[in-house]
């Protein structure tokens, strides 16, 4: 059960519209973490030697947090040590290298132990592995509740994404169990440090579950210490704040206790909230797959941006090239130094950032320290099947497929089963 408070009103930063007319088949995911099978492709593969170790990693319904900090003890290295290319989902099975910086003069230590992590190989390589480096991801997940004829129902709708590609939406792993990263995000750039301090740990903010109300409640009434001793090692950022708010820490110290990496990671769901209600305008004008005269274009070969002119809108060579998924528009990941559209197109980015309540001098503030950027509006799928069948859980419809880097699966889901998923 979830809690619902009453709270300002802030619109849903999740997908609002869909692609796709057909009718969806209904069911649900991860049910099981093996229903959700995550592979990551590679960039490139290690050398052999340099200072970093690469990792194989098969984890099976852990969180990314919990993994990342059973690594650090295990070799005994600060985080920073720590390279990743994303972030896998918990409810799932993910394969993913992770690299571990750990210079040759020092000795191995022995095998990872963990029942839900296994290393699969070791390598070396000469640098870190950063945010963003990887090819794309396959996707093997099982849809339950569902009968498993309705596969062929499915078919129209792929076939439809594999034409055109789907709407490159922040899926709502971006926006946290409570949905309200983005809410945080912007109480963070208005450095609100008691507004942020009850979204994080109060009962007056976005919905929560029903368990988490005792402990919320003690914070509301300033018992910090009995309320520290409710939250787990699963909730980071909750326990590490109210720990800091017990150790007699207030406003800003205690928020930014949680480090540098959840305050970006705020940040960067109010980005991806702006982002997707652009897209919703986008598809609301069936113009996810043309250009419109302003727009920026993205290469999808190297991520480059080039502006589209009346000239180019008449070029036939733009028609081919969109029409092949080889180039699409762009929206706004609002911050220093984004590319800007012209026109109607710009006049619409710029309304869905004031809807949200900010201004573009609003990014500039030191808080925010993430540069702008423009990200697809779409993106090509590749690879995709489906199947169905039973197995000693039940009947279940399987659907694979390939995303490149930075696209959420849960949007290829949603438009095939026509619910959030």
């Amino acid at each position: 059960m979830v809690v619902s408070v009453d709270v300002e009103c802030h619109a849903s930063p999740l997908p609002q519209r869909y692609l796709t007319g057909e009718p969806g088949v209904g069911g649900t995911i991860k049910v099981r973490p093996e229903d959700f099978l995550v592979d990551e492709v590679p960039l490139y593969d290690p050398s052999g030697t340099g200072e970093h170790v690469y990792l194989g990693i098969q984890k099976t319904g852990v969180s990314h947090v919990e993994m990342i900090s059973h690594l650090r003890r295990h070799f005994d290295v600060p985080r920073r040590s720590i390279g990743f290319a994303g972030m896998k989902d918990k409810a799932a099975v993910t394969r993913q290298t992770v690299s571990i910086h750990f210079p040759l003069d020092r000795p191995m230590p022995g095998p990872v132990e963990h029942e839900r992590i296994e290393v699969m190989w070791t390598k070396r390589h000469t640098n870190k592995i950063r945010i963003g480096h990887l090819a794309g991801n396959r996707f093997s997940i099982r849809i339950r509740d569902v009968e498993p004829t309705r596969v062929t129902a499915m078919w129209p709708a792929l076939s439809h994404l594999e034409k055109v590609g789907i709407p490159n939406y922040f899926g709502s792993q971006r926006f946290g169990y409570r949905c309200n990263n983005h809410i945080l995000g912007l109480l963070l750039l208005r450095q609100d440090w008691s507004g942020m301090a009850v979204e994080l740990l109060g009962s007056t903010g976005s919905p929560f579950p029903e368990y988490q109300l005792q402990r919320r409640t003690l914070f509301d009434e300033g018992l910090y210490q009995e309320a520290a001793a409710m939250w787990t090692p699963a909730d980071r950022n909750e326990l590490t704040v109210i720990k800091a708010f017990a150790a007699g820490r207030t406003g800003g110290p205690a928020l930014r206790a949680v480090g540098s990496a959840a305050l970006s990671f705020w940040i960067s769901s109010l980005q991806s909230a702006v982002f997707n209600r652009v897209l919703d305008r986008r598809l609301d004008d069936r113009a996810l797959a043309r250009f419109v005269e302003g727009d920026l274009a993205w290469k999808h070969d190297n991520g480059a941006v080039f502006a589209v002119t009346a000239d180019e809108l008449s070029n036939p060579e733009l028609t081919r090239r969109i029409e092949a998924c080889e180039v699409s528009p762009s929206g706004p990941l609002w911050g220093r130094g984004m590319t800007r559209a012209a026109g109607t197109v710009e006049a619409i980015e710029r309304e869905a950032l004031e809807a949200i309540g900010l201004t573009q001098e609003d990014l500039q503030r030191e808080p925010a320290r993430l540069k702008g950027a423009r990200r697809p509006l779409r993106v090509p799928i590749h690879n995709s099947a489906t199947d169905a069948g039973a197995d000693e859980h039940g009947p279940y419809i399987r659907v694979a497929f390939d995303l490149p880097a930075g696209a959420y699966a849960t949007v290829v889901l949603r438009e095939l089963m026509k619910k959030d998923a």
